[in-house]
């Protein structure tokens, strides 16, 4: 029986993967799939056996090899069909095993990506453990210079490259008793100057193969005794994984699993002892077993590698028996999995230092404007363990306070305090369920404490910040039972108070919401339902308005909301949490979608992507350089490249507007 599961990744490029043998890891689960399964409809799938042909293979060099690929087909590839590592180098050949090009070496393992002139290789030097990259250059048929990643603390079992919707590469090694890393190597069809650590990753102890799917971004990985694995291969991708099969008697494997090479919409398992080979198709959500394929003609087949041809898949096996090589043609084409319409993708022009709070703790960031030196202004940032974080726009911590669990926070301009006016900031305090106020020194930018409003909500949540044309400033404040409290706030020489002017409520659990204060509109959003819009003054109706739904390309949870303020044009921007991504509305009704992006890593700048964001703002001032049409900022959930405490990403509004066609 194959009962659904669902494998979340980041960017939300893929969330599929099935298990085997009615058995779910409770650490690769989502909330989505927990205790739920579907029976996949077998008897729909194909029974018949599809076509093989093998014939042993002996090339003129390099027999002895353990480590060999099938090169991708390419126009620049010419004659190169096969690559090898062994203790003698790396070499390229024909399909007749005649050797094109050969790097002298001790080489252990082996992977290959095509490219425009030429290929990519990746394999350890045996002498000093360093993974090394390298390139080909298919008309002068000549290596280039070796990029090494830093000596391991273990031994490197197996390495598969992959190639991301940015075309950006990366490199997954695969260490004994459960060791893995991910790097960036190359960008822009170049090798980098130094390799970018990613992120670390929990493997099978078992592990001595792995396959990358790019399309599905799906890293797969055996566990000898156990079964085999998928992992999400995108950068940003949650580290959890799904059972694809497993090992008799809770799966179809009869004996172990071995190699593993994935095809377009399929993949293809060794059961090594067996003398098997497996064979699972992709249907939804779902991986489907197919009849296996007899390998009886190879006393042990343990390592395969395939490429798609016109009618199937070209095969190379290495076999653990007197002929050590076979190639051939499966004559089998899985269905290609069904693949989502891309999204632009932009990329972070700065990301800020950490939090100091490890774990999911950034949260929703504020964006202060200098009234007269626009580059001195500042970006706030939440701190939901600790308090708030205060960077300038180079993304540089200039202050910190740490004044307790703070959520979410939001700013206005001018408000009377002490006898004078400083500029405000205020942050929903989860320690004490009050609205925190803080005071913005209009020249300096400098923030202080300037005291709490205790309010009635038992467990406070989100907040924004509303001004009338008159000046006064409200402050919004939700708790996740989805009751709102809206306080008009104001001083009596050093005394903060708030007034509660206002009360409304959604049926289930809000959070983000901002404020049109050019149109007096109050935009909310409830988490698994939909942005909904209603008048901002105090003395209005509270009646709810439906913006947009959670479905198309809003996927919930519904997250931050942030309002770009233009006279002409103003666009509404939400973080639609479930896949990664963000939505731009028009800002005024019909509210029109405008399109959505994603935030990928910028290699040139050596910043992360940006996933699982729950805060965002925006500013439309000309804040200068990059900044003229205004700055984005995002929290982002998963710190990578290297690892870390959360931080926020500051993306130009400049590139967003050009890449949906906005005005």
């Amino acid at each position: 029986m194959i009962n659904r599961f669902t494998l979340t990744l980041a960017a939300a490029l893929v969330s599929s993967a099935a298990l085997l043998g009615g058995c779910t890891p409770a650490e690769s689960q989502t909330q989505e799939d927990q205790g739920s399964g579907t029976t996949a409809n077998a008897s729909a799938l194909p029974t018949e056996q599809p076509r093989l042909t093998l014939t042993g293979w002996e090339p003129e060099s390099a027999g002895n090899a353990e480590s060999w690929t099938l090169i991708p087909e390419h126009a620049d590839n010419g004659d190169l069909d096969r690559a090898a590592a062994n203790n003698k180098g790396l070499w390229l050949m024909n399909d007749q095993g005649k050797v094109q090009a050969h790097l002298p070496g001790r080489f252990a393992t082996l992977d290959v990506r095509s490219h425009a002139g030429g290929l990519t290789l990746a394999s350890v030097n045996s002498r000093t453990a360093r993974p090394m990259l390298i390139r080909f250059n298919s008309q002068d048929q000549s290596f280039g210079q070796p990029l090494y990643l830093p000596a391991t603390q273990y031994k490197v079992e197996n390495l598969c490259l992959y190639r991301d919707e940015q075309e950006n590469l990366f490199l997954f090694l695969l260490g004994e008793e459960g060791i893995g890393e991910q790097w960036l190597i190359a960008s822009d069809q170049r090798l980098l100057d130094s390799a970018l650590p990613v992120r670390r990753l929990s493997m099978p102890p078992q592990s001595e193969f792995c396959a990358v799917d790019d399309q599905q971004h799906l890293l797969f990985v055996n566990e000898e005794t156990v079964g085999v694995w998928a992992y999400g291969a995108h950068p940003e991708a949650e580290l959890s994984r799904a059972a694809i099969d497993m090992v008799a008697p809770f799966g179809s494997i009869a004996a172990s699993a071995a190699g593993v090479t994935a095809v377009p919409g399929g993949l293809l398992v060794l059961d090594a002892e067996a003398a098997l080979m497996h064979r699972y198709q992709q249907t939804g959500n779902d991986w489907s077993a197919l009849p296996p394929i007899s390998l009886s003609e190879l006393e042990e087949p343990e390592r395969v590698t395939s490429r798609p041809t016109e009618n199937g898949i070209d095969l190379l096996l290495v076999n653990d028996g007197k002929t050590a090589l076979f190639a051939g043609e499966l004559q089998w084409r899985p269905e290609p999995a069904e693949l989502a319409a891309p999204l632009p993708v932009l990329l972070p022009r700065i990301h800020t230092d950490a939090i100091p709070s490890a774990g999911d703790a950034a949260d929703d960031p504020a964006i202060w404007v200098h009234p007269s030196q626009p580059e001195r202004s500042r970006v706030l940032g939440t701190d939901k363990r600790a308090g708030l974080a205060v960077y300038d726009l180079q993304g540089k911590e200039l202050q910190f306070l740490a004044v307790g669990r703070l959520n979410n926070v939001d700013v206005r301009r001018n408000f009377t305090f002490n006898g004078g006016l400083v500029d405000l900031a205020v942050a929903s305090n989860r320690d004490r369920n009050s609205l925190h106020l803080f005071a913005i020194d209009q020249s300096s930018g400098e923030l202080t404490d300037i005291g709490q409003i205790p309010t009635p909500l038992s467990e406070i949540y989100g907040l924004c910040l509303s001004q009338s044309p008159e000046g006064l400033i409200y402050a919004i404040a939700n708790s996740k039972s989805g009751r709102f409290l809206q306080y008009q706030l104001s001083a009596e020489v050093q005394q903060v108070r708030g007034e509660l002017v206002r009360e409304f409520a959604t049926q289930t659990q809000p959070e983000g919401c901002v404020a049109d204060d050019q149109r007096q509109k109050l935009f909310i959003g409830e988490e698994d339902e939909a942005v909904w819009v209603l008048d901002a003054g105090a003395d209005a109706p509270a009646t709810l308005q439906k913006v947009v739904g959670i479905g198309g390309l809003v996927k919930d949870d519904i997250e931050g909301l942030a309002f770009y303020q233009h006279p002409e044009h103003p666009y509404l921007v939400i973080s639609s949490q479930g896949n990664d991504s963000f939505v731009v509305l028009d800002g005024e009704a019909p509210y029109t979608v405008r399109g959505a992006f994603r935030v990928g890593l910028n290699a040139e700048g050596g910043i992360d992507g940006v996933s699982e964001t729950d805060g965002l703002e925006i500013n439309s001032s000309n804040l200068g350089s990059a900044w003229g049409k205004g700055m984005l900022v995002l929290q982002d959930g998963r710190k990578r490249m290297p690892e870390g405490n959360q931080n926020y990403k500051y993306v130009a509004w400049q590139d967003v507007a050009k890449a949906l066609g906005l005005d």
